[in-house]
């Protein structure tokens, strides 16, 4: 379920990707029909409402609120995955420091060099691959680290 769920928060839909990974394929096309059929009818007629009520602060002050809890949102999110990260055993086990190098290399490049962020998650995710065959082959070897 943890790997459906980080799939699905790479992409649009979250809940759909974690259906599709789940449940297959027939669910995964009725769930995303009746997720996105209502949302496109919405857009599509409300529209032109919402474009209305720019500079009306009783419209504008609880979008301001939503906007605060999506991002408290993300930050649990990004909370919960740096946990199953960095502690994959959870507390009691060890802290995979490989994991927080690679995190702290990824928010220097973001922030300091203002690198985009699909390049840098293809950079981060080949550096996970390459340090987990080199363990792989490591093992093979003999060598546990």
């Amino acid at each position: 379920m943890i790997d459906g769920l980080a799939l699905g928060e790479t992409t649009p839909g979250p809940l759909i990707m974690v259906v599709s990974f789940v449940a297959g394929a027939v669910a995964a096309t009725l769930v995303t029909y009746f997720t996105f059929l209502p949302s496109f009818l919405f857009i599509l007629a409300g529209g032109p409402l919402v474009e209305s009520t720019h500079g009306n602060l009783k419209f504008t002050a609880p979008l301001t609120g939503i906007t605060a809890a999506v991002v408290g949102m993300i930050l649990n999110l990004a909370v919960f995955f740096a946990w199953h990260v960095f502690w994959p055993q959870g507390f009691e086990g060890r802290f995979d420091g490989i994991s927080a190098l690679i995190g702290l290399c990824d928010f220097w490049a973001l922030f300091r060099y203002k690198v985009n962020v699909i390049p840098l998650i293809l950079a981060c995710g080949g550096a996970g691959l390459l340090l987990e065959f080199g363990k792989l082959w490591l093992a093979r070897q003999g060598i546990v680290l």
